[in-house]
Formats: C-alpha cells, sequence, structure tokens
C-alpha cells in the first residue's frame, strides 16, 4: 500500500502557501498584528474561492469533492503561517450555512466548557451539544444566539485570536445530528494546523541555527543546539505520520492520538525554536513567541489532552 502523498495532493498544498505566502505572508502577518484582530473579510473570501472551506462538499453542491486526508494538507498550510479565524468551523459548516463554503459567512463554534473564537466577528454560530449540533444564523453570531447580555470577552494567549466567554443559555436553532462527528474531524483539523507550526518552528531554529554564529562557527555546529534541532524533526515527523493515517481512516482513537502527538510537537518545537533563538520569547519582534501562543491555544480546542488521553484509555481496555 502506498501512502505517499499523489501528485495532485502535492500541488493542492503547494497551492495554498502559495496563496498564503502571497495574502497572508510575514509582511501582512505582523501588519495584522499590529493593526487589530479583525477577521480579514477579503482574505476570507478569497480563502472560499480557492475552495478553502468547500473542499469536501460534493461537485453538485458547487464543492470540490475531495475527502479528509485533503483537508488535513490545507490545515497543515494554515497552522505553518499562523492564519487566524474559525477556520475549522467555518470549514465544517460549509454544507449547512448558508454563505460559509463560499467565504461569505464567518463560523464560529460553541462547545461546552470552552471559550469562543471570533464570536465578535462571526455571522453564525455552531453549538454542539452532548447529541447534536444546533446552527444559529441572521445577524451577529451574539445577537442570533441570544448571548449578547451573557457573553464576555476574556484575554486570550494568542493576540490573533479574541476569546469570549458565553456564560448564559443560547437562542434555538436548527438542530443537526453528529455532534460528536464534528468535534472529531475539528479536532483532527486542529492537530493538522499543530503539524504545520511544528514543522514550521523546526525551520526556522534550523536556519537561525545556520545563521546565528558564536566564538567563530555557526550555533548549529554545537552539539547541544544539533540535538535539540533533531528532537524537533523527529516529534514533528512522528506527529505527521499520526495526523496523516488518522486523516485516512477517521478512526476517532488514532484522531485522539494524532491530537496528542501534534499538540505535544506544536508547543514543544516552538519552546525548543526560542532555545535556539536565545531564548528570544519575550521579543515582540520575533515570530517564534506567536506560533507558542497558537500551539497553547489549539491545544485546549476541540478535543484537549485529558479527554484524549481517556479515548485512547478506553480503546485499550
Amino acid at each position: 500500500m502506498d501512502f505517499q502523498l499523489s501528485d495532485d495532493q502535492r500541488a493542492l498544498g503547494a497551492g495554498i502557501r502559495e496563496l498564503l505566502a502571497g495574502r497572508f505572508g510575514r509582511d501582512r502577518m505582523r501588519a495584522a498584528l499590529d493593526g487589530g484582530t479583525g477577521i480579514d473579510r477579503a482574505l476570507w473570501r478569497e480563502l472560499g474561492e480557492s475552495g478553502f472551506f468547500a473542499l469536501r462538499l460534493p461537485e453538485a453542491q458547487g464543492g470540490v469533492g475531495l475527502g479528509l486526508p485533503e483537508s488535513v494538507l490545507l490545515f497543515e498550510e494554515a497552522g505553518r503561517s499562523l492564519l487566524p479565524g474559525p477556520l475549522i468551523a467555518t470549514h465544517l459548516a460549509a454544507g449547512v450555512v448558508e454563505g460559509a463554503a463560499e467565504g461569505a459567512t464567518v463560523v464560529t463554534v460553541l462547545d461546552a466548557g470552552q471559550p469562543v473564537e471570533h464570536l465578535g466577528d462571526a455571522d453564525a454560530l455552531l453549538v454542539l451539544g452532548p447529541g447534536e449540533v444546533r446552527v444559529l444564523t441572521g445577524g451577529t453570531a451574539r445577537d442570533v444566539a441570544g448571548t449578547r447580555e451573557s457573553a464576555r470577552p476574556v484575554r486570550s494567549l494568542d493576540p490573533f485570536t479574541p476569546l469570549w466567554r458565553v456564560t448564559g443559555p443560547v437562542g434555538p436553532g436548527e438542530p443537526l445530528p453528529g455532534a460528536e462527528r464534528l468535534r472529531e474531524e475539528g479536532a483532527l483539523l486542529a492537530a493538522a494546523e499543530q503539524l504545520g507550526s511544528a514543522s514550521r518552528t523546526t525551520e526556522m531554529a534550523v536556519r537561525h541555527a545556520g545563521e546565528r554564529e558564536q566564538f567563530g562557527s555557526p550555533i548549529g555546529s554545537f552539539q547541544a543546539v544539533k540535538h535539540l534541532c533533531a528532537e524537533m524533526l523527529v516529534r514533528a515527523e512522528l506527529a505527521r505520520a499520526a495526523v496523516y493515517a488518522a486523516a485516512l481512516t477517521g478512526d476517532r482513537t488514532e484522531i485522539a492520538g494524532a491530537k496528542l502527538l501534534a499538540d505535544e510537537a506544536a508547543v514543544r518545537n516552538a519552546r525548543d525554536c526560542l532555545q535556539v533563538h536565545g531564548g528570544m520569547g519575550f521579543t515582540w519582534e520575533a515570530d517564534v513567541h506567536l506560533h507558542l501562543k497558537r500551539a497553547w491555544l489549539r491545544s485546549g480546542r476541540w478535543i484537549a489532552a485529558a479527554a484524549a488521553e481517556e479515548a485512547l484509555a478506553a480503546d485499550l481496555c
């Protein structure tokens, strides 16, 4: 059995990387960071036009007709570029929320016990319950959910991701089945973003180790730095194998394992990248701290570590 990416899959990943490099490269990323954390609606629509959100919709419904493995490749690239916004929720809602597939509607998600991302900017809300999903649309997400009085902003680790805590009940919405499957797919796409971040911080560390000199030699020639970079690569590649395998099988246990490995790779690689850069985690001008903060935030989204560990333990019984 051949598990190598096909030529079409490589082209898909390269295409979205090129799009994001042109529309959300470092200069624009830093400008967005300095200018505020609102959703870039023009970029959102461009992502919709590229098929980012409609990738898994059937062609008869205006989609691309591809599957979960291809979605993972897209979200891996999004993680590399630190692309902000509720990408996963909008992607998952493409078949049920009008305008989501085209990038005209921004969709966020409310899951019990978790803060809501970009609630103030979203147009629709997915409410995940014990056995069903409710879709609330029309106006802003806060207005539709009836949560304007019971939602308050909370401090976020990630400067790109505003968070809101909803403390009261939300309004009625259209019920749909499949909440658990939605969580699992969301967790896998979050793992893909973590994988992209882990790969990117590995590249950043290796490049810096080759350029930065101490005592007349590149710091990459020192054994301690070599070991850090090697460990980063191993973590990223282990996570890649787990994420790609889970995308093929769709198995909930494998998704839980992939999320655990990807979370660890993203967080630990960002921390080791800070070490290679000389501990520049406090330096605003360095991008490394942004990867670390996003990785910390993603670790608690969709399936947190404790729930993933429980799923793995249950499968062993």
